[in-house]
């Protein structure tokens, strides 16, 4: 009976144990072609729903979106494939095309020039 006690409680322990351990998270920055606020938002949106992606914020003065992700449920190929899918380039990842000439007039990659 002392056995039988004994590992339901080391088996409970390990459990708490394993459940305190904090969730790695990694971060990768990415070069986008987005352009505007519109932009930043389209963006982070998108990545908000992405499974494993933790946080987003992009920087519209250098197109650079920074992802905070855990590296468990995704991978940076991932996330570039997802940002490609909403329509912006992610670093060598071009747009998906439908998705770009869905996207508003003011977001198209040479509307600012």
């Amino acid at each position: 009976m002392k056995n039988i006690f004994a590992l339901i409680l080391s088996f409970y322990l390990s459990i708490i144990f394993l459940a305190a351990q904090p969730k790695k998270t990694e971060e990768i920055k990415i070069k986008t072609s987005a352009v505007c606020d519109m932009c930043k938002s389209t963006l982070e949106k998108a990545m908000a729903y992405e499974k494993g992606i933790k946080k987003s914020d992009l920087d519209v003065a250098s197109a650079v979106i920074t992802i905070s992700y855990n590296p468990q449920k995704t991978n940076p190929d991932k996330i570039r494939k997802a940002i490609a899918e909403s329509g912006y380039d992610a670093d060598e990842v071009k747009a998906n095309t439908k998705a770009y000439n869905n996207l508003n007039a003011c977001c198209k990659k040479d509307a600012h020039h």
